[in-house]
């Protein structure tokens, strides 16, 4: 929390000491064009037919102020083009690189451009979505800005110098596109123009498949677009093959949108294309051609200087080529040294740390075994104390039993003994009044049978005389 508030403190004073401390806004896609950017098209109307989801537009702001417009392809990492208006041509002030962090993380606070030391650790996913100076250093390629600083006065140069307009260029393309961009607007495109605010510049790059440490994408051509909507207004495009530095081909405008994207219009109404006056586009591609031809506009005493400084260049190129390819194996090379050495010592110091991981994994293991057989030492003392006290009392229990056992014997047969008398002289009436009862039963059998007798004498006699005694007398 310390360091955040002391980077805040920092921010706040570059802005209030720094005045060239460069603003941006990411657009969101509920807001209609570039919002405040919008101004640097004609009729206030972006390009048609960039669409892709990977395409994120930015106003880029200067003091609370729009400077120019950007379209940047977080898929390449690359901007796509810039939009700008002439301001005044001025010495390039000191790079000052920003980078826009609401494209790494749309949900940060920070609503401005930013030094990328600045924001370290307070912007997630840093470098995701947009190039960084890291991905151009030792890459033999340097930031080419498609909206050139040398194009704008002081006070709009620091808002050029984002990662967010630059694209991966050699040295020696860098400088040559930057000399042929400013020589065609100053001296080509602003003559031609009777309202030099109504001249709109596009400029911008097709994507390859080479890619800069597998990241961002090197341009495989660049290319500018100019209109002006003036009355007698006219419309121009520009294209330079990455391949030939030297190279600068002039065409229309619709042959520029066929290079790019399907379905891509760069102006609206192309520009007023039907109210161009052929008489100035003449003019223009007339002054075009004498810069491409490597002649000054207006003169001729400077053709000669001109050639010496082509021959110069041409001698010049394949020491500095030579030069490049030194720096970079030099980079390689400390690259490599001390991607060696981290090896060792991350093999070292790994070496190391297992030896002492396995050291601690064993003295665990002992003071655990040894922790265990302490413990259980009172445990099992206790238990034999125990065993013993149990033995103790089962030993007093089987003699207390045996003693009673033993001692019960005797003294049952006295009780017994003493108990006959008693028992003896208790059962005479008992006997007594069994034998009444067995006389009493023996006289009641002696009557019942006799009756039995008696009844069984009558019975027979009746049969018998029924039997033999006429019925007829029967009533006598």
């Amino acid at each position: 929390r310390e360091w955040t508030m002391k980077t805040s403190i920092v921010f706040l004073l570059c802005i209030s000491v720094f005045p060239g401390f460069s603003q941006g806004r990411v657009v969101g896609e509920d807001e209609t064009g570039f919002a405040e950017c919008n101004v640097f098209f004609p009729g206030q109307v972006p390009p048609e037919g960039f669409t892709e989801p990977f395409h994120v537009k930015i106003c880029q702001q200067y003091n609370k102020e729009p400077r120019f417009a950007t379209l940047y392809s977080i898929k390449d990492k690359i901007p796509l083009y810039s939009a700008f208006k002439f301001t005044k041509s001025a010495q390039s002030e000191e790079e000052n690189w920003l980078v826009e962090p609401q494209i790494d993380d749309p949900e940060n606070d920070l609503q401005e451009m930013v030094h990328e030391a600045d924001i370290g650790g307070t912007v997630a996913n840093l470098g995701a979505n947009q190039a960084l100076t890291s991905d151009y250093v030792g890459s033999g390629y340097e930031r080419g800005l498609l909206n050139p600083s040398l194009l704008n006065e002081e006070d709009f140069q620091v808002a050029t110098y984002t990662l967010t307009n630059a694209v991966p260029l050699s040295p020696s393309l860098s400088k040559s596109w930057h000399r042929d961009i400013g020589n065609v607007v100053e001296q080509a495109l602003i003559p031609h123009c009777s309202k030099m605010d109504h001249l709109y510049l596009l400029a911008g790059a097709i994507p390859s498949s080479v890619q800069v440490k597998g990241k961002v994408s090197v341009p495989e051509s660049l290319w500018l677009a100019a209109c002006c909507d003036a009355p007698e207004g006219w419309s121009l495009g520009l294209v330079k093959k990455i391949s030939d530095e030297n190279s600068l081909a002039d065409l229309t405008v619709r042959e520029l949108e066929k290079q790019l994207l399907p379905g891509v219009r760069l102006f609206k109404g192309n520009c007023g294309e039907d109210k161009q006056s052929q008489e100035k586009r003449e003019a223009v591609l007339q002054a075009v051609s004498q810069i491409c031809s490597g002649e000054q506009v207006g003169t001729s005493d400077n053709k000669e200087s001109s050639w010496v400084r082509r021959v110069a260049g041409i001698i010049a190129t394949p020491f500095i080529k030579l030069l490049e390819l030194l720096i970079y194996i030099f980079v390689e090379l400390v690259k490599f040294v001390f991607y060696f050495l981290w090896l060792v010592v991350k093999r070292v110091v790994g070496t190391v740390l297992d030896g002492v991981y396995s050291l601690w994994n064993g003295m665990v293991s002992y003071l655990k075994a040894i922790s265990m057989v302490l413990i259980s030492i009172p445990y099992d003392v206790g238990r034999v104390i125990i065993n013993i006290l149990l033995g103790f009392l089962q030993i007093v229990r089987d003699v207390m039993s045996l003693t009673y056992r033993i001692l019960s014997i005797p003294v049952g047969f006295v009780l017994h003994l003493a108990a006959f008398p008693y028992h003896s002289i208790c059962a005479i009436p008992s006997v007594l009044k069994d034998m009444a009862t067995g006389i009493g039963g023996t006289f009641s059998l002696v009557i019942d049978a006799t009756a039995t007798v008696l009844h069984g004498f009558y019975y027979l006699a009746g049969h018998i005389v029924k039997r033999f005694v006429p019925k007829g007398s029967s009533d006598d």
